[in-house]
């Protein structure tokens, strides 16, 4: 059977066009005729532009056959997240009131993509105001999940993650302020890596400067098939920009091989299976010459409440009357559930958040200064039914109770990398891992050696599905 380039990596596309042996034009076209077969059944990518992407991928190949070097992911087809500006399209955010809200320049993560040679093909789903655990909005539809149907995708990075699952390009930029990435990775049985604070430069020109709990935790990351592939587009996304001010440069120090593990940290119901999943993990470390151990950790739940306390205070100024006049009833509810956890924001409370974070970040630098690798469950349940957070309150303070995993680790600025390690015949399983700030390069170690290689996904049309995004909104 004829090699079809949309299932292969990144890293195997780019070796292809790199050495001539494929066109770019061919690598592209095989992705849009992949997204035309399975995205109608998806709805992951929501905005296409093909024909830009087409007359990238032909500028590419004379680039190449001139001698040039269009970057590490030449020609290489990607997806971006609808929650970042790229010019000439809508960052919508899920939202209707944002339909027109039109870029006109490229946000960094997007400028950092087209310098590193890869070719957009399209922007992928996301809830609204990219508020859940899952992926639907009134003006894009709901997003499916290519490999386990009948569950979450994940979100906020949902698109992200059933795009890559399917094919329709091999890696994804997705953005994480509490799990965007690493549960969506999870949820659709691949990898992600949520960066730390200041690796990947962030900078929206349609939205403005976010307020300080976006500017510390709120980070753009990958999501793909392999490890290399995570590698790859890390290095591409967090190349320097000005807009930032905040940037800071990969530093690779070297490290102790020494993890810990975290099969219930602070008291966390993990399912019986993921905390196989992670002792199976430590096993292979173990196997590799890593010492495991099982420390006194720094604390998950204050960090998981004081972080829904600070972003909450924020979102009250900046979204709770977008919130209204958008009147999703997904992002209604979500927002009414999240407004019982959080005590109303005063100023103090705001600035005690702050110096708890602190204290915080102080406490865990000291644990990774001893234990470089976390290891934990990416949530305490399996991926839930799709949309089960919005079915009962109940429900809703199960799934919160379960992604505090999640949750914690952005308010102190750690990177966190999902790898999925097996599946079960309706289940993916896998696991967390977490390291100090600026210590992605560990995480990308470990990729290596725990994250296999996913097969694309091959998943047919589904007449029930939302329809397939409009095929032309090139600028």
């Amino acid at each position: 059977m004829p090699m079809d380039p949309a299932t292969l990596t990144a890293s195997a596309l780019a070796a292809l066009i790199r050495s001539r042996r494929l066109p770019a034009l061919e690598a592209v076209q095989a992705s849009l005729a992949r997204i035309d077969r399975l995205n109608p059944g998806l709805n992951a990518i929501v905005q296409r532009m093909d024909d830009a992407a087409l007359a990238q991928a032909r500028a590419i190949d004379q680039r190449l056959a001139r001698g040039e070097d269009p970057g590490p992911l030449a020609g290489v087809p990607v997806t971006v997240k609808v929650n970042i500006d790229q010019q000439g399209q809508a960052t919508t955010n899920g939202l209707r009131i944002q339909k027109d809200l039109i870029a006109s320049e490229d946000s960094p993560p997007v400028a950092n993509l087209r310098r590193a040679g890869a070719i957009i093909i399209g922007r992928t789903n996301t809830p609204a105001f990219s508020l859940r655990w899952f992926t639907r909005n009134s003006l894009h539809g709901a997003t499916r999940n290519p490999a386990f149907p009948g569950l979450t995708p994940g979100g906020s990075s949902g698109g992200a993650a059933a795009a890559v699952a399917a094919g329709l390009g091999p890696i994804a930029h997705g953005t994480d302020i509490a799990g965007s990435i690493r549960y969506p990775a999870h949820a659709c049985g691949i990898h992600g890596l949520r960066p730390g604070l200041g690796r990947v430069a962030a900078f929206n020109a349609t939205g403005g400067d976010r307020l300080i709990g976006g500017q510390l935790m709120a980070t753009s990351g990958p999501l793909a098939r392999s490890a290399a592939d995570l590698r790859l587009g890390l290095a591409a996304l967090s190349q320097p920009d000005p807009r930032d001010p905040w940037w800071t440069p990969a530093t690779a120090a070297p490290y102790a091989r020494r993890a810990a593990l975290a099969l219930a940290p602070d008291g966390l119901a993990t399912d019986p299976m993921l905390r196989d999943a992670i002792i199976a993990a430590a096993r292979t470390l173990e196997a590799n010459g890593w010492e495991i151990g099982e420390p006194t950790l720094p604390p998950f739940r204050e960090a998981m409440e004081l972080q829904l306390s600070l972003w909450l205070s924020e979102f009250a100024l900046s979204g709770a009357g977008a919130v209204a006049r958008e009147a999703d009833p997904d992002a209604s509810f979500v927002h009414a559930e999240l407004l019982k956890l959080a005590p109303p924001p005063t100023l103090e409370g705001f600035m005690r958040a702050l110096q708890s974070r602190a204290r915080l970040a102080r406490l865990w630098r000291g644990f990774f200064t001893d234990w470089p690798v976390l290891l934990t469950p990416v949530s305490g349940r399996l991926p839930f039914p799709d949309h089960y957070d919005t079915s009962s309150p109940r429900a809703f303070a199960e799934v919160i109770e379960a992604q505090m995993p999640q949750i914690a680790p952005p308010f102190m600025g750690l990177p966190g990398l999902t790898v999925t390690t097996g599946r079960t015949a309706t289940h993916p399983l896998g696991i967390q891992a977490l390291a100090d700030r600026g210590c992605e390069h560990i995480l990308l170690d470990l990729a290596d050696l725990l994250a296999p290689e996913i097969p694309a996904t091959e998943v047919g049309p589904r007449p029930e599905s939302s329809p397939p995004a409009a095929r032309a909104l090139d600028p």
